[in-house]
């Protein structure tokens, strides 16, 4: 949704039954990328041949029928366990739907009509890091904006025109880590936009998007043992929250108040949770509620202003870690385990756990909620659930 919000007004009910299932499609191919909603249309990447064959598909919204799938050769490499070949989640406008995929020799990026023609395809030339690739690019006005932080620096920043793919600016970073994080965008007091990045090495950026220059950056995640930025920055109010971790050391979910919003004119940290942070989920905001979804999968409600905590709990009867991150539709807050199980919490000043629906398969994705449905990725289906 709206800059990687993951809110949205309907209602989708909490237990979710045969009647619920508006539809259920098997995917020629496999892949833990989100799913992305345009009017009629849902898109999504996949793979098969453990990568070799890369996949664009369109899926009619309505009926869950697949419209058109796009192939591109490629070739297979290594990745971490939990990582897939089409691990990365598409962008799309009213124009063209946007995707990316590398690996140590290609990073290719490609604009596609609705219509599943090719509008134009560059490669930039490879992505170094072992854990295989997931970065999500996103769209701001004509830009097409995609990081592209490597293992052991030598990675950049790219804003691309949208509709020509020419580079409109590369910002060198010397990274030390590959990164999955997606950047969101901030909107400054003055009227103007920053592009927020998050990476462990680095800190958090801003960049002007339209000069393609860096306006301030924080380092703000220690560097006493190597991490790593795979959740996304989220906007609250007047903070840029941004998470950080290694998987089974530290994790820090840090608030700063950007420089365009500060009386000095600095970027400066607010406040910092370090304690059941997740290091893949996305944080959640809904209203003055902040959701930290942590992968193991306790939730913590905090204020976004402060991080003073609200409450924390942990659902009953699901034992998986949680890779996808959660959404909130009408009141209601779902996020998916890694073994398919969709837990429903309340949005709410206490925790209230509603339902646990169960798919039984493999779910690294978000939900994306569009047309009043929820659109869910598993790892070789696509599920529609009716809202209400």
């Amino acid at each position: 949704g709206h800059n990687g919000a993951g809110t949205a007004d309907f209602k989708v009910p909490a237990k979710w039954t045969e009647d619920t299932l508006k539809w259920e499609t098997k995917l020629p191919g496999s892949g833990h990328g989100s799913p992305v909603v345009w009017g009629d249309k849902v898109f999504l990447n996949a793979a098969r041949e453990k990568g070799a064959e890369r996949l664009v598909l369109c899926v009619d919204a309505p009926s869950g029928n697949i419209l058109w799938t796009k192939a591109f050769e490629s070739e297979t490499h290594k990745t971490n366990k939990r990582n897939s070949f089409a691990s990365s989640t598409p962008a799309v406008d009213g124009d063209a739907v946007y995707v990316a995929w590398g690996h140590k020799t290609e990073l290719q990026v490609t604009a596609l009509s609705h219509q599943g023609k090719i509008l134009w395809q560059r490669d930039f030339g490879g992505v170094t890091g072992g854990h295989g690739f997931g970065v999500s690019p996103i769209v701001r006005g004509d830009l097409l904006i995609l990081p592209n932080d490597m293992e052991k620096g030598g990675g950049f920043l790219l804003g691309l025109d949208r509709k020509t793919g020419k580079t409109r600016w590369k910002i060198p970073r010397d990274s030390k880590r590959l990164t999955f994080s997606t950047p969101c965008v901030y909107p400054a007091p003055d009227g103007k936009e920053e592009i927020i990045f998050t990476n462990w090495w680095l800190g958090v950026t801003s960049v002007d998007p339209l000069k393609g220059k860096p306006l301030w950056e924080l380092s703000v995640f220690g560097r006493p043992h190597a991490e790593r930025a795979i959740s996304s920055p989220i906007v609250a109010g007047d903070l840029v929250l941004s998470v950080c971790g290694f998987t089974t050391l530290d994790k820090h979910l840090v608030a700063i108040r950007p420089a365009s919003a500060s009386k000095d004119g600095k970027a400066r940290e607010i406040w910092r949770v370090e304690d059941t942070v997740p290091h893949i989920p996305t944080p959640l905001l809904t209203k003055n509620r902040l959701y930290l979804w942590a992968d193991n999968g306790v939730v913590t409600c905090l204020r976004p202003d402060t991080g003073k905590v609200v409450w924390k709990a942990r659902p009953e009867g699901v034992k998986d870690t949680f890779y996808g991150s959660p959404v909130c539709a009408g009141g209601v807050i779902f996020c998916v385990s890694a073994y398919g199980k969709v837990v429903a919490i309340a949005d709410g000043e206490e925790f209230r756990q509603l339902a646990v629906n169960d798919l039984d398969e493999i779910c690294h994705s978000t939900p994306a909620l569009a047309n009043g449905n929820l659109y869910l990725r598993l790892f070789e289906r696509l599920v529609c659930i009716k809202g209400t």
